[in-house]
C-alpha cells in the first residue's frame, strides 16, 4: 500500500468543499445471498409505508463502535423508522474489534474501525463489498473522504467522522503552556499521566518522539519507541481508553492522549483543560462503516448506514460527539463557529504535521503485539 498524503483529509478537514494474510474459510469479501433485494432507506419507507409491512420488521442489526461516538438515541427513531431493532455495543480499540471478528466470538452487521484497521480487515477477507449506488444519501460524502489508502475503489467502506489525536491537560495545575509530547514522559507529573492502551497509538506517540513515521515497518526503529514507553511506564497512573475522558475531566489525572473530539466536550464540561496538537506530529484519522461477511441482516445494515448518512443524523452525531463530518449536507448546516473551531478543523499548520495509520505488514504487527505484551508484564 503506498504511503498516505495528508492532502486528503486536510482538505476536508481545512475547507470541506464540495464534492471534496489468508483469508479465513468462507469470507470472501463479495455480497452473499442476503444482500438480495436491497434498497435505499427512502426506497424501502415508500415500498413499505406500514413498516410492520416491510420484510425487515421485527428484525435487528448488531452495531459495534467506539465509546462515546453516537447519539444514542437515533438507534431508537431508526427503530420506530423501520422496526429494525438496533442491538449496540462499543469496542475500546481496533486490536480488541479484531480479536472479537478474528475468533468469531461476536457476530456483527456493522463495525465502525479506524482506517488502518480497515485496511488489514480487507486484506484477511472479514468485511462484505457495499454497493454504495443502494445508499441514497452516499452522495453527500466529500471526495476528500473518498479514495483512501486503505479502500481505494470505496468498495468496503463508507466514511462516518474524522478527527485528530493531540493532548489533553490540566491547565488549572499544569502551569505553562504544553506544546510536546515530551509531557507525557516528565517525571514532573509521575502518577498523573495517562497513556493510551494499545499498541499502535501508544507507540506512535513514541516514534514521533523519535522523529520516525507512524508507518514504519524498520523493527529498530519500533523497538527504539517501545524502549521509551519501558522508560515512561514508571510514570503511568494507567494505559486506558474511554478511562481517559472520565480521568482527565474528574481531575483524576493530569494529562493524556485523546481524541479532539471529544475533547471538544470535555472541555465544556471542564474550563480548566486544554488540547493541543503536539508540535512533533499526531495521528489524523477516518473511520468508517463496515459490513462484516459475517452479517446475518445485510439489508438492515444498509438502512442504518444511508440512516446515518442523512442530514438530521449527522448534525445530531455532530453535536454528540464533536467529530467532523465527512458530509457535505451536515457541514452546510454547521454555523461559523463550528467552521472555525480549531480542534474540529485545524489549521493548515497544524494538519501538516499529521499523518495517517497504515496498514502494517503481518511480521511487523507481531513485533508490535509481542513488544507490547512485554512492556505490560514489566
Amino acid at each position: 500500500m503506498k504511503k498516505t498524503s495528508i492532502a486528503i483529509i486536510a482538505a476536508l478537514l481545512l475547507t470541506a468543499l464540495p464534492g471534496c494474510g489468508s483469508s479465513p474459510a468462507g469470507h470472501s469479501g463479495t455480497p452473499g445471498a442476503s444482500t438480495a433485494g436491497l434498497m435505499g432507506l427512502r426506497e424501502y419507507l415508500n415500498a413499505y409505508p406500514n413498516i410492520k409491512d416491510g420484510p425487515l420488521y421485527g428484525t435487528s442489526i448488531n452495531v459495534s463502535n467506539w465509546g462515546e461516538y453516537l447519539d444514542e438515541s437515533l438507534n431508537r427513531e431508526f427503530r420506530e423508522l423501520t422496526g429494525v431493532t438496533v442491538n449496540y455495543g462499543t469496542f475500546e480499540t481496533n486490536e480488541k474489534l479484531y480479536s472479537s471478528m478474528r475468533t468469531g466470538g461476536s457476530s456483527y452487521d456493522i463495525v465502525i474501525p479506524s482506517d488502518y484497521m480497515i485496511g488489514q480487515l480487507i486484506e484477511e477477507g472479514f468485511l462484505r463489498a457495499i454497493d454504495t449506488g443502494l445508499l441514497g444519501n452516499y452522495r453527500y460524502i466529500m471526495d476528500a473522504c473518498k479514495n483512501t489508502d486503505y479502500d481505494p475503489e470505496n468498495k468496503y467502506s463508507v466514511p462516518y467522522m474524522t478527527g485528530t489525536v493531540g493532548l489533553v491537560y490540566n491547565t488549572a495545575e499544569i502551569g505553562e503552556a504544553v506544546d510536546s509530547w515530551s509531557a507525557l514522559f516528565d517525571a514532573r507529573y509521575s502518577g498523573q499521566i495517562l497513556m493510551f492502551d494499545n499498541p499502535r497509538d501508544a507507540a506512535g506517540i513514541a516514534l514521533k518522539m523519535l522523529g520516525k513515521s507512524f508507518n514504519t515497518a524498520d523493527e529498530g526503529e519500533i523497538r527504539a519507541a517501545f524502549d521509551m514507553l519501558s522508560e515512561q511506564k514508571p510514570l503511568v497512573q494507567a494505559y486506558v481508553m474511554d478511562q481517559i475522558y472520565d480521568k482527565l475531566e474528574s481531575g483524576e489525572a493530569l494529562l493524556g492522549p485523546y481524541y479532539a473530539g471529544d475533547a471538544v466536550i470535555m472541555m465544556e464540561e471542564n474550563e480548566d483543560l486544554a488540547f493541543v496538537h503536539p508540535k512533533e506530529g499526531m495521528n489524523v484519522f477516518i473511520d468508517a462503516f463496515c459490513i462484516p461477511t459475517s452479517s446475518e441482516n445485510t439489508a438492515g445494515a444498509y438502512l442504518y448506514i444511508d440512516f446515518m448518512c442523512s442530514a438530521d443524523a449527522g448534525l445530531r452525531n455532530l453535536d454528540a460527539t464533536g467529530y467532523t463530518t465527512p458530509l457535505q449536507n451536515v457541514y452546510d448546516e454547521l454555523d461559523e463557529e463550528t467552521r472555525e473551531n480549531p480542534l474540529m478543523y485545524p489549521p493548515e499548520d497544524v494538519l501538516a504535521r499529521g499523518e495517517v495509520f497504515l496498514s502494517l505488514p503481518e511480521e511487523t504487527r507481531s513485533l508490535y503485539n509481542d513488544l507490547w505484551s512485554m512492556l505490560l508484564s514489566e
